[in-house]
């Protein structure tokens, strides 16, 4: 047997679109308010209408009691059918279209009804506030029906109160004065509601388009998994708007580039300071994977615009691949040292054995003592100016390097740096980055050199690279210590253009500076100037009074 597929139930309630859910709540919120206007109006509409009723009757109330024969005749005939008073008052009922005009004496005795029956019959309704001299507005119901009744009292010519007149305005009058303004009222409101359905219409496609069709409960999930991700990345983002302005940072961006939640509503510029990373994110320098340096931290943005007009910046923290590329570099330097110290230590094991073969004992003797003695030539003149232990193992490695490549590295004579340093990590990266660039540029010349000066002015420690290389254009001197700028060929394992720029910020981290030049006999000359690079000196020791001390035993022992 086949099973037959159960049915499906009609769910009712809001659809999941955003479109649909927000033309739904405009059009109904249009037309709620349309009723509510419609409600509204009519609601003192009618209290309007019985007060222009009322006051209608009023009026002729007042008009008919104005008239001094109606008194008169009141006071002077008796109320008959056929009387004056009859005529007059029937006469006035059918000129203003009144339901009813009845006079009445001080009694309450009618002397005129539109029913000539009723008259001189006692009237229906409490005549009292008239006789007794007020004017009165109501509606009521009588014989008639329901009426909006005008009473005042009929005075003679003396002032004296002889009755009261009576005027009653039919209420379906009224009523259908209300009912026929209705249709056209309900003409308004359509009208109105129509317009507010077509601009509920125009919004809500607009959102549609804003809202790419997504549901309100995907936009929430969507805004929730957004913050979830942007502060769980390891990647700093930073959105902009169309004016430039920061509008989001994540907690990645805030801690590569030093910053918080008040940078949020301002420029680059005012959050960051002038400089590369400022440039970069508002947009002024251009490119893929561009190069920044944010305090000690190296920083690779690539910046990428949003379909309103603003931008998102992405940051990646490359201070740790930088370090690890440099070692890279100085670890392939030892091994080309290393390779080239084998083979020169190779030829020297050959020239000696040769020596050893032919019996020349002396030579061979005296061959080995100047290997060893340049080599400690070498290590103790950089150590001897050069106290600190990390700034001479660097540049013992780098004259090694130096040699491979055909590049003679001096120590200046004048070079004097006591082991006071108190950042000496900070020094080396600053030496070894300048050292690395002027091998680099001086490498395969004639007669390449590099001279390396460091010297101490009191706690101030100055250093001096220079080369003999091609030098650096009085245009360019500025540029070298821009993030990312270079005119070398990048590795490929890293990008060029960060040393100098990093040599720079260390240097101004510790209030000093770096700039070049050019050197006496051409070339460059880089100068890095560090006040309180160095600790204070140890006091001497005081001379104690031992010596004097001993006196008294030695005399005694005399």
């Amino acid at each position: 047997m086949s099973r037959t597929p159960p049915s499906r139930r009609l769910r009712l309630g809001l659809p999941r679109r955003a479109f649909s859910q927000v033309l739904l709540m405009q059009l109904a919120i249009a037309a709620g308010v349309a009723v509510l206007v419609t409600g509204l109006f009519l609601a003192p509409l009618s209290d309007q209408l019985d007060d222009q009723a009322m006051r209608r009757a009023l009026a002729i109330a007042q008009t008919t009691a104005a008239e001094p024969r109606i008194a008169q005749e009141v006071k002077n005939t008796p109320p008959t059918a056929d009387g004056p008073v009859q005529e007059a008052a029937e006469r006035i009922r059918r000129a203003t279209k009144a339901e009813y005009v009845v006079v009445m004496d001080w009694r309450g005795v009618r002397w005129s009804h539109p029913t000539p029956d009723q008259v001189g019959r006692t009237v229906s309704t409490d005549p009292g506030p008239a006789l007794a001299g007020k004017e009165v507005m109501e509606i009521d119901s009588g014989t008639l029906g329901r009426s909006a009744r005008g009473k005042v009292p009929l005075r003679d010519s003396a002032g004296k109160i002889v009755g009261a007149v009576s005027v009653g305005i039919p209420y379906d009058s009224v009523r259908a004065r209300l009912i026929h303004a209705i249709p056209g009222l309900f003409a308004y409101a359509g009208g109105a509601l129509a317009v507010g359905a077509l601009a509920a219409w125009l919004i809500s496609r607009r959102v549609h388009r804003q809202t790419r069709d997504l549901a309100f409960s995907d936009i929430s999930g969507l805004l929730a998994e957004r913050e979830a991700m942007l502060h769980g990345i390891r990647e700093g983002v930073v959105a902009l708007d169309r004016t430039g302005r920061v509008r989001l940072l994540n907690d990645e961006a805030q801690r590569l580039l030093g910053i918080g939640d008040e940078a949020v509503g301002r420029s680059p510029d005012e959050a960051l300071g002038e400089g590369r990373t400022a440039d970069v994110l508002a947009g002024r320098v251009t490119g893929t994977d561009l190069l920044t340096v944010r305090g000690q931290r190296v920083l690779v943005t690539n910046r990428m615009p949003t379909d309103d007009g603003g931008a998102v910046a992405t940051l990646r923290d490359r201070t740790e691949l930088e370090q690890l590329g440099r070692e890279l570099d100085s670890t392939r330097g030892l091994i080309d040292a290393l390779r080239a110290q084998d083979h020169e230590h190779a030829n020297r094991m050959h020239t000696l054995l040769g020596l050893l073969e032919l019996e020349m004992y002396d030579d061979a003797v005296e061959f080995v003592g100047e290997v060893v003695g340049d080599h400690r030539a070498t290590a103790e003149q950089v150590t001897e100016k050069i106290q600190d232990p990390l700034l001479a193992a660097l540049l013992v490695g780098k004259a090694t390097v130096a040699a491979e490549r055909g590049v003679a590295l001096w120590v200046a004579d004048r070079t004097r740096l006591p082991e006071r340093l108190v950042d000496p990590g900070g020094l080396v990266t600053i030496l070894g980055n300048l050292v690395d660039n002027a091998l680099d540029a001086v490498a395969g010349t004639p007669h390449a050199r590099v001279e390396v000066e460091l010297r101490t002015e009191g706690r101030t420690a100055v250093l001096r690279v220079r080369d003999t290389g091609p030098g650096i254009p009085v245009e360019h001197r500025e540029l070298v210590f821009t993030d990312g700028w270079s005119t070398k060929e990048p590795p490929a394992h890293r990008n060029r253009g960060i040393g100098l720029s990093l040599v720079r910020r260390l240097a101004e981290r510790q209030g000093g500076s770096a700039t070049v030049g050019e050197a006496g006999g051409g070339g460059a000359e880089f100068t890095v100037v560090l006040p309180d690079a160095l600790t204070e000196p140890e006091p001497e020791p005081a001379l104690t009074a031992w010596p004097a001390q001993l006196s008294a035993p030695e005399e005694e022992s005399r």
